[in-house]
């Protein structure tokens, strides 16, 4: 199988992860030997565990409201709203204008 690992290269070491998996870390003093090292890691720790699909019940997990979604549709009836928005054009189109400059 294959994996994607990031590799962050500093000044005196190098350290590498594995995507998705933020348990499985190693540190080395290069780029080749962290790949070595991340790969016996990983190799490590899917020996003692595996893989899994489950499948959730959408119906029995809590309804979680997003934040953005708290707020939709709170200026639907504000009678000043049409007024706000133009004026939020005119200052965005201003600002574009002094940023071509």
């Amino acid at each position: 199988m294959q994996y994607q690992i990031f590799v962050q290269n500093q000044q005196n070491n190098s350290i590498a992860s594995v995507v998705g998996m933020p348990n499985v870390i190693a540190e080395a003093n290069t780029e080749a030997e962290v790949i070595a090292k991340i790969k016996s890691v990983l190799e490590a720790q899917l020996a003692t565990g595996k893989f899994m699909t489950i499948e959730v019940n959408p119906e029995t997990v809590p309804h979680q409201e997003t934040t953005q979604m708290k707020y939709a549709g709170i200026f639907a009836d504000d009678p000043s709203f049409d007024d706000f928005m133009e004026k939020l054009a005119i200052i965005r189109a201003e600002s574009n204008a002094h940023t071509d400059e």
